[in-house]
């Protein structure tokens, strides 16, 4: 008796809880002013100066200049590039543009919520589209879970300046970045692979990444390969592939995300809103220790999908490799399943020490859950979700939400009072 008791309780508080949290009629107010909804729409200036390929002495860029990046830009020799607010980077869109932070060298671009810093494809108003330009890469020191415990970064880059990793996790302050929106990146670099909007290799726990916006990418908007930092305030907005994906051993904590999707934009193989891999599986495992590992604390995981097209989408979350991950206070919509296990979660024990999610609401069409192994697949649906809200079916985005399609401020508090649309997991 006292643990149906107990139980009920928890539901009570897990459901009072959810309807506080997600009816804020204004929306998720840390977006505001520093964001950009409809950046083919934004009057960038033209380009007054050009970067360097090689930096590699400390350079600051002003506040007040826009600047075009052409080709592949290397900061090197344990060089600091220092970017001031409301400078705007536009990138060369016809030849192969990056900008790659080699180990030892640092990025600090601190923008405000007045004065963001743009990184944008040098295309005019209206003609920029996803994978115009490579995109961003930060190389740290940080421990990776290979054997190998480095590695060379993804892409058509100088080898010299590619290496990444450790063997040990490092409180390392590989980079500082903050108020900044990554525009039109993921450009192509073979007929299979793209560059990522921000990759982040082996990452120092002091680093600092709060307030970033990944618009359009042509690949994933941020993926982690191995280190370990916390982060917050990011936005993945219309990526054609993951928008957050983590491997080779990331640990870390992301409050406060959001991953706005489209069912019309996806890579064929099939695009999450999180993607995490427990390890490389051809770089081996070094250590199951050292498995990625990650919290997210209030996420907004939105596909943008409604009655007519939402057979075009997938699962929020695909988990791969014994990878683990929590949720809470979190909201995922729009989605065919909460989350797709691969088969190396082999029974419910895997699941439990792998996945939770406490404290959320979910409104997806099909199955909860999928896996490759059927009794799994009921196990989890009826246990693991236990503690969450679920829509009784499928609800368009635009009869969930506020104001979920405005191009300029988009709104994502729950629509009035809809007590009855939701229930328990029981």
């Amino acid at each position: 008796m006292k643990n149906t008791l107990l139980l009920l309780v928890l539901i009570l508080t897990c459901y009072l809880h959810a309807q506080e949290k997600f009816e804020t009629p204004d929306g998720i107010k840390w977006t505001r002013n520093w964001t950009s909804f409809d950046p083919n729409n934004e009057p960038y200036g033209e380009s007054e100066e050009i970067i360097s390929n090689i930096i590699d002495t400390d350079m600051t860029l002003d506040g007040n200049t826009t600047y075009l990046m052409s080709g592949n830009v290397y900061i090197t020799n344990d060089a600091t590039l220092t970017i001031e607010p409301g400078a705007v980077i536009r990138c060369e869109t016809t030849s192969k543009t990056s900008l790659i932070v080699t180990k030892g060298a640092k990025l600090i671009a601190e923008g405000n919520m007045g004065r963001p810093i743009v990184f944008t494809s040098n295309k005019p108003v209206k003609a920029r589209r996803a994978g115009d330009w490579g995109g961003i890469t930060i190389i740290g020191s940080g421990k990776i879970n290979s054997p190998s415990t480095i590695g060379f970064i993804d892409g058509d880059h100088n080898k010299n300046y590619g290496l990444y990793g450790g063997a040990e996790a490092l409180e390392e302050e590989t980079t500082r970045l903050s108020y900044v929106r990554i525009e039109y990146a993921g450009q192509k670099i073979s007929v299979s692979k793209s560059s990522n909007g921000l990759s982040l290799y082996a990452v120092g726990s002091k680093s600092v990444i709060n307030n970033v916006m990944i618009s359009y990418s042509a690949d994933d908007s941020f993926e982690f390969f191995g280190g370990s930092c916390n982060l917050q305030n990011l936005i993945s907005f219309k990526a054609k592939d993951d928008d957050f994906d983590f491997t080779l051993g990331f640990k870390g904590t992301l409050k406060d995300i959001m991953a706005l999707r489209h069912p019309f934009i996806s890579d064929l193989s099939g695009s999450y809103a999180i993607e995490i891999d427990g390890f490389n599986k051809d770089k081996g495992l070094l250590s199951n220790d050292d498995i990625t590992n990650v919290e997210i604390i209030n996420a907004s995981l939105i596909n943008l999908s409604d009655k007519t097209n939402y057979q075009h989408t997938t699962a929020a979350i695909s988990a791969n490799n014994i990878g683990k991950i929590k949720f809470s206070e979190s909201r995922i919509s729009g989605f065919s399943n909460v989350v797709k296990f691969d088969k190396t979660y082999k029974s419910y024990a895997d699941v439990e020490k792998s996945f939770t999610i406490i404290n959320s609401l979910c409104n997806v069409y099909d199955k909860n859950v999928i896996s490759n192994h059927k009794d799994l697949t009921t196990q989890v649906a009826s246990r693991v979700l236990h503690y969450n809200m679920f829509t009784k079916k499928f609800t368009s985005v635009k009869d969930l939400f506020i104001n979920p399609l405005d191009r300029k401020h988009p709104k994502f508090g729950l629509k009035g009072n809809q007590d009855s649309s939701y229930a328990l997991m029981q």
